[in-house]
């Protein structure tokens, strides 16, 4: 499928794999400590995490030979996803934790808890669903716009 929300569901789209990556941006390595965290089964997070080292996300670092052992970490591709799992985070703060968000995150260089914005990397207007139109990209497929943009998109 020509769609880059597909490709990326495809690589960290499954529930768990979503989970361990959040674990990394939080400093978890370990496989141990990712079974502990999560409460997941050996062999679905030895899935996982090979899923997630194949396409590129985390990279397998040894760290003992004997026995052989390694931890798990994000790589720029990995780092990537840090946008995506903050907007999931804040949507989740906002409408599904009825106590306040579980988690905050402060701004290293001012020391504030901060809420991340999309804002328009060429004028720095803040971005909702609204405010912006798709249009066809270098990679679309052939018919997949109309003059309108998206065919079959509403607004």
């Amino acid at each position: 499928m020509t769609c880059s929300v597909a490709q990326c569901l495809d690589v960290v789209g499954e529930w768990w794999s979503l989970l361990i990556v959040r674990d990394a941006f939080l400093g978890v390595t370990r496989f141990d400590d990712y079974q502990a965290r999560l409460g997941i089964s050996r062999n679905i997070l030895t899935q996982r995490l090979n899923h997630l080292v194949e396409n590129d996300v985390l990279k397998r670092v040894a760290y003992s030979d004997h026995p052989p052992r390694s931890e798990y970490r994000l790589t720029a591709k990995g780092r990537d996803l840090w946008q995506v799992v903050t907007a999931m985070r804040q949507w989740g703060d906002k409408w599904a934790a009825p106590d306040g968000p579980p988690v905050e995150t402060r701004h290293a260089g001012c020391g504030q808890i901060m809420t991340a914005l999309s804002t328009c990397s060429h004028c720095g207007e803040p971005l909702d669903a609204r405010s912006v139109v798709a249009v066809p990209g270098s990679g679309a497929a052939e018919g997949a716009f109309d003059h309108t943009g998206l065919a079959g998109a509403t607004r």
